[in-house]
This record gives C-alpha cells, sequence and structure tokens, in this order.
C-alpha cells in the first residue's frame, strides 16, 4: 500500500466553495449564473464563473484578460459574470460560498459541476489549460466536492485481479456505515486522457494488476491497493483517516462517515 499527501487539482482557496457547496439546498437560481451552468451542462462544455462585486480598475483588467483567453477556448468552454452584490444572483453565491471571497474570482466548472480551478484576484491565461481535466477525475471531484470518500478503480480487460478488487470495493460500499458518503470511479488505465491523473496519483497505468485508490476530501489518497483488496483493509483506511480529520470524519456531514455515538 502507497500512500500519500498530494491535493488533486485543488486549489487551498477553494476549501471554503467546497464545504458550503455541499449544504445548500435545491432551490432553483434564477439569475444569469444559474442559467449558463444549465446550458453549459446541456452542452457539455466547461463553465468559467467570474464573479466580482463592483466594476473598479483591478476588476476591468482581470475581466479584460479573462475573456481575451475564453476567446481561444470557446470549443470547450462558456463564460459567465456574476456581480456577487445582485439580488438575483443570491443563491448562486450561497451555492459556490463566494459571498466573502477575495474579488474578482473565477470558478472553472466541469460539465457535471465539479470546481476543477479557481483564479482569485488575476488571471493567469498560461494556467488556464489545468481546468481542463480528465473525464475520471471529473467524477472524482464532483464526488469529494460532495463530502463524499472516493473508491477509485483502474482496471481494464489487461490487468489481473480485476473481480477480487471490485469485491472489496462493492462490500465496502454497501456497507451502511460508508455506503451514503461513498462513490465507485471506475477508470481504464489505457485512456490516454487519464494518464495525466493517474500520475498524479503516483499509479502505473501500465500496472499488470488492477489499482484500486481510496480517495478523501478534499482530495488526498488515504490508501492505494495493488491486485486483491478486501472491505476490512478499506474500512482500516478510512477509520484511520477519519481518526485524523476530525470528530465527524470524511462524508456529508464531515470529513468521514460520521461516527456512532456511544
Amino acid at each position: 500500500m502507497v500512500k500519500t499527501t498530494i491535493r488533486i487539482a485543488l486549489a487551498t482557496s477553494l476549501a471554503a466553495v467546497i464545504c458550503s457547496t455541499a449544504a445548500v439546498g435545491q432551490d432553483q437560481d434564477t439569475g444569469r449564473g444559474a442559467d449558463a451552468i444549465e446550458r453549459a451542462a446541456e452542452a457539455n462544455k466547461y463553465l468559467f464563473i467570474f464573479f466580482f462585486r463592483t466594476e473598479d480598475e483591478g476588476t476591468t483588467v482581470v475581466r479584460k484578460s479573462f475573456d481575451a483567453a475564453l476567446q481561444g477556448v470557446s470549443d470547450q468552454a462558456m463564460s459567465v459574470a456574476v456581480n456577487i452584490t445582485d439580488p438575483l444572483e443570491k443563491k448562486i453565491v450561497a451555492k459556490f460560498g463566494v459571498a466573502r471571497a477575495p474579488m474578482p474570482l473565477i470558478l472553472a466548472l466541469a460539465s457535471n459541476g465539479a470546481i476543477t480551478k479557481s483564479f482569485v484576484r488575476k488571471f493567469d491565461e498560461k494556467a488556464l489549460d489545468q481546468a481542463f481535466v480528465s473525464s475520471g477525475q471529473e467524477k472524482c471531484l464532483k464526488a469529494l466536492q460532495e463530502r463524499k470518500l472516493v473508491l477509485l478503480c483502474v482496471q481494464n480487460g489487461d490487468t489481473q485481479h480485476n473481480a477480487e478488487a471490485l469485491q472489496g470495493v462493492e462490500a465496502f460500499a454497501a456497507d451502511p456505515r460508508y455506503a451514503q458518503a461513498t462513490e465507485v470511479v471506475k477508470l481504464d488505465p489505457s485512456d490516454e486522457a487519464e494518464v495525466e491523473f493517474l500520475r498524479k496519483l503516483k499509479v502505473d497505468p501500465k500496472s499488470a494488476e488492477a489499482v484500486t485508490v481510496l480517495l478523501a476530501p478534499p482530495g488526498a489518497p488515504i490508501g492505494t491497493f495493488k491486485g486483491a483488496v478486501t472491505k476490512d483493509t478499506l474500512v482500516a483506511a478510512a477509520q484511520k483517516s477519519a481518526s485524523g480529520c476530525g470528530p465527524k470524519g470524511c462524508g456529508p456531514k464531515g470529513c468521514g462517515p460520521p461516527k456512532k455515538k456511544p
């Protein structure tokens, strides 16, 4: 088992955003921001949200750079500007927890709603490409930002011990203690689009055996297992991680499945 402490493409500044996102209800937004999110999802494109408070000189400079850069990726992404003082944008501001954030703030959202990148007070055009991530990473980020554990199953027809690895994963995901707070994501290591994501996880895409990675919010791998893996092994890794990240662990109500009262 290989343990790492790397973060998965989540800027430190997103921590508050991720926490607040899970706490917001399902009410419909009525502003331009909510409409843009819906349209981007339907078009299967990324959405870059430009949050701002006032039309001052600093905002204008960042906005100019932002608009120019987004023109070059119009085939992949859409954009929208949201004034956080606009009453019509109240719910989307609350959804992403940006009411007190430094402005301007730019968030990049994948079509599934996962936040993949943030830019605070300035826009780095050279870092724009980093906002676009693989399908596998999008799915993991979405679940992590919903405060769930993620079991990433890296396997295909060429890897060994697939069934044994999945058996342990499915047993863990079915456990009442973890069922509502766990997402299973399957990834084909031969998919070239996933190579960079696997590199960040320190997983060899050419591994002869299936690899299972257990991830906890905000994005740290807490266990990497080659070949067969049992439910008990996964539970042990989850419990060890939960003991170090707060009284509630990592799940919808904290950083792990809620602990039972004595």
